[in-house]
């Protein structure tokens, strides 16, 4: 792990450096998108207006993930655990996150990004909220560049416990339980394991985020609070990750 200094000022907003092998560029990256709260209050601001910050650095992020050929993005929404914040911020996630999928799905089917969910489809989302869902999956289901996957109402522990009684349920005998049939139970069962995990603000934890997928992932911490993230800062990630010697438990002769 290694944590990222906050980089300054916008000249650099845009470049790809130089030094970032395109040719090495990690398949799966997925974000802890972390400090809205705190860049909100940093300015006198409420809560949900950092929120509402944070969609820039959303797109910013995804734009940037389309231009050095990242394959798949998964982002960390809505936490099973967020249900305990204030039933004020609960219903404004609700509702940015019903507005984000209605104005921006179109602008993400012209860039070819395949929008995907995971996470509990349960009586706490509001129905119109699962059926926004629903609608940006299937308008962009046949494209075939970036998976971009909005984990909501998403927890690893829910993910592993809903997968282990979606076995018992079907029956499956313990001798042919193994890691690649209880993959085959998970919210995505074609998601790959994750190359690179990012973390914004200065915390260092997976807060409970994909927790089977991270167990190899080279994990970057950075001190920008995320509504201040912009694809530099993912790119610096992306050459701390080109720096790593990724073992996998093995040796590197």
């Amino acid at each position: 792990m290694i944590r990222v200094n906050a980089l300054g000022g916008s000249s650099l907003r845009y470049v790809i450096p130089a030094s970032l092998d395109l040719n090495n560029v990690p398949a799966h990256v997925a974000c802890v998108m972390d400090g809205n709260g705190r860049w909100a209050q940093m300015r006198g601001l409420q809560r949900t207006e950092g929120h509402a910050a944070g969609e820039e650095a959303l797109f910013d992020a995804i734009e940037g993930a389309v231009e050095v050929g990242i394959k798949w993005l998964t982002v960390y929404a809505f936490s099973t655990e967020n249900w305990k914040r204030p039933p004020e911020e609960v219903r404004f996630l609700m509702a940015f996150n019903e507005s984000l999928l209605v104005n921006r799905s179109q602008e993400l089917h012209e860039l070819n990004v395949r929008i995907r969910f995971i996470g509990r489809r349960n009586w706490r989302v509001p129905k119109r909220v699962l059926r926004r869902i629903d609608e940006a999956t299937e308008l962009t289901k046949n494209n075939t560049g970036l998976t971009f996957t909005i984990a909501f109402n998403y927890g690893g522990r829910a993910e592993i416990i809903d997968a282990i009684k979606s076995m018992i349920e079907d029956e499956v005998p313990a001798d042919k339980v193994d890691e690649r049939k209880l993959r085959k139970y998970f919210y995505d069962p074609q998601m790959p394991d994750v190359d690179l995990m990012v973390r914004t603000s200065g915390e260092f934890r997976l807060s409970n985020f994909l927790l089977w997928e991270n167990a190899y992932s080279e994990m970057v911490f950075t001190d920008t609070l995320w509504p201040d993230f912009r694809r530099t800062h993912l790119f610096d990630a992306i050459l701390v990750y080109q720096e790593r010697d990724r073992r996998f438990g093995g040796l590197n002769r």
